[in-house]
């Protein structure tokens, strides 16, 4: 990996352009979600290159991020990528019915929820029952999801682990920089988590709402970006390529949605813990990997700040 030096004026520039902006769109996002859902959420994937544009309006460079895949080098890490949020979420969901067998559902009153009841009847005109809307929804988060999502994905890796992960590296060393790294990626979202429920809220089809909303919701989303920030972090270490972390990005949020297609819409309160990987129980799984990884990491070099 490249040696990076803390350069605060970037730092600084790269963080108001990146959240001004994506909290611009997330609020006006807010009016177009109520009307056309769809469209909200186009919007809300366009977003995901807002941390990109960030990198670009702060100055900085782009040409040192890795950009060659160097597949052959990175088999090991690019299988990693693809498969491990896809397994994780599994064990995370597994978990969590485990503890709460009762919102296990395969009827599709999730779907039914979010999407409205057109979208169950459309699936029983075409003949396919729910069950294997599921199955099909599971096979493509195993297969060619990721590989689809990481040109979104690639968006925000460029501005997070591409630039800021290294910058905060370079002045705080790598454990201190994982834990502020991932709360400012939790933090970009949290307009989101309090106007239109992201999450945890009714954009998961949960309107019965949760405790201390939206508060707790936009911590618990911190905590959990923290985790996923090092596993990313650590991946891009290990290839040396921004598409690797992008990659594995892509392939959680392939599979991010399959937990809840099987769950019980209106959970209420359990919905801060799973099925989604979201949720502090179903997310045990992934914080455990982060856990073994901050034990593991050095404390690093700290670098010059300019």
């Amino acid at each position: 990996m490249r040696e990076t030096e803390f350069n605060k004026k970037q730092v600084a520039k790269y963080l108001a352009w990146t959240f001004g902006i994506a909290y611009a769109i997330q609020f006006g996002v807010t009016f177009l979600y109520d009307k056309d859902p769809t469209a909200g959420r186009l919007v809300l994937a366009a977003m995901m290159f807002v941390p990109a544009l960030g990198v670009v309006l702060s100055g900085a460079k782009l040409k040192d991020m890795g950009w060659k895949p160097q597949v052959k080098k990175n088999i090991r890490t690019i299988l990693t990528a693809w498969f491990g949020p896809i397994i994780l979420t599994a064990a995370g969901a597994a978990l969590y019915f485990l503890v709460f067998p009762g919102h296990f559902d395969l009827s599709g009153k999730y779907v039914e929820a979010a999407a409205g009841t057109e979208a169950l009847e459309l699936m029983r005109e075409q003949g396919i029952s729910y069950p294997v809307s599921v199955l099909v929804s599971a096979v493509a988060a195993v297969t060619y999801g990721p590989a689809i999502n990481t040109f979104l994905a690639l968006g925000e890796e460029i501005g997070w682990r591409g630039f800021l992960y290294p910058q905060l590296k370079a002045r705080l060393g790598k454990r201190k920089a994982w834990v502020l790294g991932g709360a400012i990626w939790g933090a970009w979202h949290w307009p989101l988590i309090w106007l239109i429920g992201y999450e945890y809220g009714a954009a998961t089809a949960n309107s019965a709402g949760y405790f201390g909303f939206p508060v707790t919701g936009m911590l618990l989303f911190c905590v959990i970006t923290v985790g996923l920030g090092i596993l990313h972090d650590w991946l891009y270490e290990k290839s040396g390529s921004i598409w690797v972390p992008a990659l594995l990005h892509g392939a959680f949020n392939a599979a991010a949605a399959l937990p809840l297609m099987v769950c019980l819409p209106d959970t209420g309160s359990a919905r801060l813990l799973g099925p989604a990987s979201s949720g502090l129980l179903a997310g045990l799984p992934f914080l455990i990997a982060a856990a073994v990884l901050m034990a593991k990491a050095g404390r690093g070099n700290r670098g010059t700040a300019i």
